[in-house]
């Protein structure tokens, strides 16, 4: 998505990615990358105007199944012998409800004091 806008204290606030693509339909060949970064949205529970939806995005009501899409084509981008990293906050939606979303399960994961979540996957 790209956004630019004037928040509330009067910042200004840009989001200009390099490419824009959907994370459910990656513009890539199968096996394209060694390792993938996957942070999708994770506030479900937030106004579209507020500013952590204008700054990291909103999930849809459709999010479990976006979700696993978006995990599936992580997957079939990542090579064979690669990292898949995704990234999880727990502020709507628990780490446990995600990845059953998921067709993978982590190799590791690993809990910070603010209920942000880094999970490791090993293709």
């Amino acid at each position: 998505r790209e956004l630019e806008t004037t928040l509330c204290d009067g910042r200004k606030f840009v989001v200009k990615p390099d490419m824009l693509a959907d994370f459910r339909n990656l513009p890539f060949d199968d096996e394209s990358f060694a390792l993938v970064v996957f942070d999708p949205p994770h506030l479900l529970k937030v106004g579209d105007s507020a500013y952590m939806a204008l700054k990291y995005g909103k999930l849809t009501p459709e999010w479990k199944a976006e979700l696993g899409r978006g995990f599936d084509e992580c997957w079939r981008v990542l090579k064979s012998g690669g990292t898949l990293i995704f990234k999880w906050a727990e502020t709507d939606i628990k780490l446990s409800e995600i990845l059953k979303c998921f067709s993978q399960k982590p190799l590791i994961t690993q809990n910070t004091a603010n209920k942000t979540h880094w999970c490791v996957f090993f293709k």
